[in-house]
């Protein structure tokens, strides 16, 4: 568990670092989803920040088998199938499920 929580702070300090702002998991979700996609800024629509987390959560999920992304439509925007049901969890379990997968991301993209 202390493991955990010290891989944690380091997602936490990558992103403190990198924007000069604290996260937290929506945050970290949205900005996975503007590296999947190569998006660099700008201003972005409400909705478009919602697909970007989506996508964030699909890509960290995908790393233990939950999705996998199998085209990509006409805006260039990959399509997500679900590989296998996700766990019944509380919001305090769905937390701890995505920080472990975004710790998971991290370290696959050698972030961390």
């Amino acid at each position: 568990m202390d493991n955990d929580l010290h891989k944690w702070q380091q997602v936490l300090d990558l992103f403190k670092d990198r924007f000069g702002k604290d996260a937290d998991v929506h945050a970290i979700l949205f900005v996975v989803g503007l590296r999947e996609m190569g998006i660099s800024g700008g201003k972005i629509e409400k909705e478009t920040k919602m697909d970007l987390m989506n996508l964030g959560f699909c890509r960290v999920a995908q790393l233990s088998g939950y999705f996998h992304s199998y085209e990509n439509d006409q805006d260039g925007w990959p399509l997500w199938q679900q590989a296998k049901p996700l766990p019944k969890m509380t919001t305090k379990e769905q937390e701890a499920f995505i920080k472990e997968h975004v710790i998971r991301y991290c370290e696959h993209e050698g972030l961390i």
